[in-house]
Formats: C-alpha cells, structure tokens, sequence
C-alpha cells in the first residue's frame, strides 16, 4: 500500500512540475466584436512572470480583406488551481484593402495599432491550455476605428 501512494504521489509531482516548466503554447485565438475573429496564437514565456504572445489573423467582409499580427508583452499572475490572470501591450500591424468601388472610412493599405490585454486562463493538467480576454486597440495608421474592442476565447496546447 505504501508503493501505491509512493507511485501516485510521484506521478502528482512529475505532472506538476511539467506543467510548470511549459514554455510554449500555441493555437486558436476565438475572437468577436472588431477584431480579427479567428487567430493563430502562440505564447513564449520569458520569465516565470512574464511572456510574449504573438497572433496572426485574416479577415474579408463584402468590401475588404485584412491581414494583421499583433505582438503583446504580458505579465501573467497565478490566481491558483490551474487559473492565471495576465495583463499586457504591445502592437498590431497589417495591411487593409478595400474594394475600389466601396467608399472606406479610411485609405486603406498598411495599418498600425497599439494595443492591450487583461484576461484570464485555465491549465488542464495535460497540457490544454482555455482563456478568455478583453483586447482594446488604438489605431494609429489606416485603422477602421480609432478605438476598437475586441474580446476572445483561447485554446492552446501547451508545450
């Protein structure tokens, strides 16, 4: 009986520390409101405090096509039991092209945005990573809006 909690205590504590050294995640960023719905994300931690998550999203209405990556420093906090909150900014560039015979808000071309981040994630114990967070933009050149809301759900595996 002793070699059965010797066994699970071991297979707790390697599950744990491996969670702990992930350095990685990568996956899909589920977004709405103004921004680029759908986005591939991936998340690189820098310190035990802090990261850089970098996204690339694709967008096409009736009258545009966009492309964007956004880059964002965060700093992240262990709430516990798997929950972390992060907070962070950084930048959006891009490009916007409008149809020709659609009267647009703006001139189209490259676009440039600062933007930042709060949010909040769970860590499942095999390595799936859900987060949910709140994204505002300024735009600075060729955006749509001056100020944007973006909010999104994540899912990652994490590596």
């Amino acid at each position: 009986m002793r070699k059965l909690y010797f066994v699970v205590a071991l297979i707790l504590s390697v599950n744990m520390v491996s969670a702990q050294l992930s350095k990685n995640a990568f996956g899909l960023r589920l977004g709405g409101g103004e921004g680029y719905e759908t986005e591939i994300s991936f998340q690189h931690r820098l310190t035990d405090k802090n990261r850089l998550e970098l996204d690339f999203g694709m967008l096409s209405g009736n009258h545009y096509t966009a492309w964007s990556a956004a880059g964002i420093y965060q700093w992240t906090w262990e709430i516990g039991d798997g929950f972390d909150w992060f907070v962070g900014a950084g930048g959006r560039i891009g490009s916007l092209n409008w149809d020709k015979n659609f009267n647009a808000p703006n001139n189209g071309g490259m676009l440039l945005a600062a933007v930042g981040v709060v949010g909040i994630e769970y860590s499942f114990p095999g390595g799936i990573q859900l987060g949910f967070d709140y994204r505002p933009e300024l735009g600075l050149i060729n955006h749509a809006n001056a100020f944007g809301n973006n909010a999104a759900l994540s899912i990652r595996y994490r590596f």
